[in-house]
């Protein structure tokens, strides 16, 4: 049986890719349920943050299931796989909620696209990474989209080109994930980094997070034009204006909750 595991505590959403059996490969029915999870979190007032993890301990995920894959054999079919993948990848960086990737074993092809497609990324030791499509005979295109706006051309390129796995510690030195820490610390690790995420004022986390992306795809000109008017419109909310008032007093900020 596949799905995905929803759990809620302090304000985290822990979405669980439960498919260990296949390494916890992505169904198109998988890919469906996660995005229609990440939509929902956006409208739920009580999500601050989300972590995606992957259950056991082998795979965060080996990417699509190859064995659906094959059972449809049809340009339409694939066609329609990849776009279902590719929104569900888009929703993570339109979310004004920000996503941490939870890292254990390995995250291959479109696992390894899922891990540089959410904000944050925390590996356990040991993990490994790779765009392995290539190995097959297929290049990882769709992957190579959020690979190659995580880390230095050449570094993409060449994980595209050989399929190589690289360690959880070269995927932090290349940019693809935030930090590595022990296996037992992975979980505790991530959730302390989600709780002190949830804790900031959400007013200020929605509005950078859609900044940092729109910045992104634009000139410099343009950039600084749009961060101007974000921190223009942050500055006049109430919480912003608790939190210099507070700093200037210096107490702690009370918070609208």
């Amino acid at each position: 049986m596949t799905s995905i595991e929803s759990n809620y505590d302090n304000g985290v959403q822990i979405l669980t890719i439960r498919n260990e059996a296949r390494r916890n490969a992505f169904t198109h029915q998988m890919t469906q349920e996660l995005g229609a999870y990440l939509q929902a979190a956006e409208s739920d007032t009580a999500v601050k943050c989300i972590i995606i993890t992957g259950a056991g301990d082998i795979a965060f995920s080996s990417g699509h299931d190859l064995r659906e894959m094959r059972a449809d054999p049809s340009k339409e079919y694939y066609e329609r796989l990849f776009g279902t993948c590719a929104k569900m990848m888009m929703t993570i960086q339109r979310l004004t909620k920000p996503v941490i990737a939870e890292v254990q074993g390995v995250a291959t092809a479109a696992g390894c696209q899922l891990v540089a497609m959410c904000d944050l990324a925390v590996a356990a030791a040991g993990s490994r990474f790779a765009v392995s499509g290539i190995n097959l005979g297929l290049f990882c295109s769709t992957p190579s989209v959020a690979l190659s706006r995580n880390v230095s051309r050449k570094h993409a390129l060449e994980m595209l080109l050989t399929g190589d796995f690289i360690s959880a510690e070269e995927a932090r030195d290349y940019g693809l994930i935030n930090r590595v820490v022990p296996a037992e610390e992975l979980q505790s690790a991530t959730e302390a980094l989600a709780l002190r995420i949830a804790a900031k004022p959400q007013v200020a986390i929605e509005m950078g997070k859609r900044l940092f992306y729109a910045q992104l795809e634009t000139g410099i000109e343009q950039a600084y034009q749009l961060a101007g008017e974000t921190m223009a419109c942050n500055m006049m909310h109430p919480d912003t204006l608790e939190g210099v008032q507070a700093f200037l007093e210096k107490r702690p900020p009370s918070w609208a909750k």
